[in-house]
């Protein structure tokens, strides 16, 4: 048998790959990952994972117990926030590890909620007391201001100044300061505000009211509300993409959607049962709706309208909040 000459002579070092692109002239960009959808699940008591690239479900999906609906990312995607109005607690969540941090006890009924900027404070509606309270994720609450009839939707601004409350039973927006937690102000809007979402130049601020069937549009630096548009049978939250505003209408079969600028109606587009939470990805590209009665999380392209991809959730999904990871 003759051996072949390749297995006598000492082999060349592998040279690493980031050596041989740099050698190369080359940039390697790091692995891409897909962003997520953290969805909760009110019926089942826990926590649904999506990676939104592929629209399938994770293989964690997190207990949560104390029938979760509210939920807010953190904007660097380490975190994920998770209110349980039964449980009385805030679920602080290790978003890339996938599990349950620890769990915040706050009393009353804890639902909307909203991250700092910065994410150094996590702010939370207790709707049956009519309190905000201010959370340190660390370290639990560190103030606690009463604001007025059953709080729901929450939002900071993006400079991290100024929070809107969406005061369901009154009618009204509440305007707090941040740092102190003070309220500043109140404005009436239609009936039953619940969700109340700011655009991302912090100059305009939506919210959908149930019981009037609109949504109010307002001018946040002057604090009034510019219009009011006509939507679908219960309005729930909205979601803002490519100049659109986007809103789950509980009873109607759709969507509804209007033009930012002219507020003029767009479309209304067929969905899922009993929508709920609505949130559009970074890039604008797509809008995630929850649907309560079917147990689905639904892709609509925001350009086309068309219905991309569904995916089953755990029982009675809300994903009322900010339910986007960003991962990279």
């Amino acid at each position: 048998m003759t051996l072949a000459v390749t297995c006598r002579l000492p082999m060349p070092r592998a040279r690493p790959i980031a050596a041989v692109a740099l050698a190369l002239g080359l940039v390697l960009a790091p692995p891409v990952q897909a962003d997520e959808a953290f969805v909760t699940n009110q019926g089942s008591d826990d926590l649904t994972v999506v990676e939104l690239s592929t629209m399938k479900p994770v293989a964690t999906i997190i207990p949560i117990g104390g029938k979760p609906a509210g939920v807010a990312v953190s904007g660097d995607g380490a975190r994920a926030y998770v209110t349980s109005p039964e449980g009385k607690y805030l679920s602080v969540i290790d978003a890339r590890e996938r599990h349950v941090l620890r769990r915040i006890a706050l009393a009353g009924g804890p639902l909307g909620l909203a991250v700092a900027p910065d994410g150094r404070r996590v702010y939370v509606a207790d709707m049956y007391d009519g309190r905000l309270y201010a959370v340190d994720p660390e370290n639990g609450v560190v103030a606690t201001a009463a604001i007025g009839l059953t709080p729901s939707g929450v939002a900071v601004t993006p400079d991290g100044r100024s929070i809107l409350v969406a005061l369901r039973d009154a009618n009204k927006i509440a305007f707090l300061d941040a740092a102190s937690l003070e309220k500043t102000g109140e404005i009436e809007v239609g009936e039953h505000p619940f969700g109340v979402t700011v655009d991302a130049a912090g100059s305009r601020a939506y919210t959908a009211n149930v019981e009037s069937d609109d949504v109010s549009v307002i001018a946040v630096a002057d604090r009034r509300v510019i219009a009011t548009v006509k939507v679908g049978k219960r309005p729930y939250c909205v979601a803002l993409a490519q100049g659109r505003a986007f809103v789950t209408d509980q009873y109607a079969s759709s969507l509804s959607v209007f033009d930012t600028g002219s507020l003029a109606a767009v479309a209304d587009v067929p969905v899922g049962e009993y929508r709920e939470g609505i949130a559009a990805s970074r890039d604008g590209g797509t809008v995630y709706v929850a649907n309560w009665f079917s147990d689905e999380l639904w892709s609509i392209a925001t350009d086309s309208l068309k219905v991309t991809a569904r995916t089953a959730t755990g029982g009675g999904p809300r994903a009322f909040g900010a339910f986007i990871r960003a991962t990279e």
